[in-house]
């Protein structure tokens, strides 16, 4: 009986290496990070293994992983070799920015380094360049540009009163406004405002607090104390809105959730000549009390597709705190979707 030869089944295929060179070595450490970090962070987020060699960095995994991995390493570096700073948030832009890559072996990222080159969307002020890091986030710097009255609404995290602060700031020292009024309505939530210590204002700056966080963040100390005691830069509760004309200004409604139907038409008729406003709010974060409607859901429902207006909606997916933040925000949004 003749033995007959097994042939062993075939191996899979090891995924391909795609290898990447970078000839500025001091700009390779700054796209590898310290301690490799940014690398690591772009193997974490596209299931990708990165061996650095030299001034070589090798990609692998499955085709499409590989070839974004290769687009978002390419499009920092670009951003390096134009004299831009990479900090974690621009690695974690590149990434969500890139969108999926084709595996034909014609990947170029080209089309990639929009944010990076001559079409890409960025805020300057005085202290730093703020760049959106979702495509949501892009769509809505691009409305607060295009638009008198531009809505951004979604859960928290996202970037919406950051960056409209940002583009406020941008527009007043480009000369585009004359001043920057920024307000959130004072809706109690657990406290009352009668049992906070101190005058009104030191009453109310709790609640404007995460607007002078922002605006620290795009001016210089001295700077911003001396435009807010000029009053180029105003902080206001919501109800101190009334019966002003708010003209030549950027003025941002933040929070508006809370406030009602009445305050947000009160508001919204503030609008005056060569004025841009911003409305900003969560609707799963209404702090009305029981029964009265939100006036931001009102005027999205009232105001969609009217010239000159936008509505720009998020997502968890536009999250840019911590990741936990956005896991929090899906779980959240599971749960209501089972109880309706």
């Amino acid at each position: 009986m003749g033995i007959t030869a097994l042939t062993p089944p075939p191996r899979p295929e090891a995924p391909l290496d795609a290898l990447l060179e970078f000839p500025d070595n001091r700009l390779m450490i700054d796209l590898c990070g310290q301690f490799d970090r940014n690398l690591a962070q772009i193997e974490h987020q596209l299931g990708v293994q990165i061996v650095r060699r030299g001034n070589q960095l090798s990609v692998a995994g499955d085709g499409a992983a590989r070839a974004q991995a290769s687009i978002v390493l390419r499009t920092l570096y670009a951003r390096l070799e134009a004299g831009r700073p990479l900090e974690a948030g621009d690695v974690d832009a590149a990434i969500r920015l890139g969108g999926p890559a084709r595996d034909d072996g014609a990947t170029t990222p080209a089309d990639q380094l929009e944010m990076f080159q001559g079409g890409r969307v960025e805020i300057r002020t005085r202290r730093k360049i703020v760049e959106p890091r979702t495509e949501a986030q892009r769509d809505y710097v691009r409305a607060l540009y295009a638009n008198e009255l531009a809505f951004g609404i979604g859960p928290a995290g996202t970037g919406k009163t950051y960056l409209a602060v940002a583009v406020g700031v941008s527009m007043l020292i480009g000369g585009h406004v004359d001043k920057i009024i920024l307000s959130r309505p004072a809706v109690e939530a657990g406290e009352r405002l009668g049992f906070l210590p101190g005058d009104m204002k030191e009453k109310v700056d709790p609640y404007m607090q995460p607007l002078y966080d922002a605006l620290n963040d795009f001016l210089p100390a001295k700077q911003l104390q001396k435009m807010m005691e000029e009053k180029t830069i105003e902080i206001a509760p919501l109800a101190f809105m009334r019966g002003r004309t708010l003209s030549s200004a950027f003025v941002v409604l933040d929070e508006a959730q809370n406030a009602t139907s009445m305050q947000m038409k009160m508001f919204l008729t503030r609008l005056g000549e060569g004025s841009r406003m911003v409305i900003t709010g969560d609707r799963t974060q209404v702090d009305l009390p029981r029964g009265q409607a939100s006036g931001l859901s009102e005027a999205e429902r009232i105001l969609g597709g009217v010239k000159g207006v936008s509505l720009n909606y998020f997502t968890s997916k536009d999250v840019v705190r911590h990741p936990l933040v956005a896991r929090i925000i899906e779980a959240y949004e599971r749960d209501d979707e089972a109880a309706g």
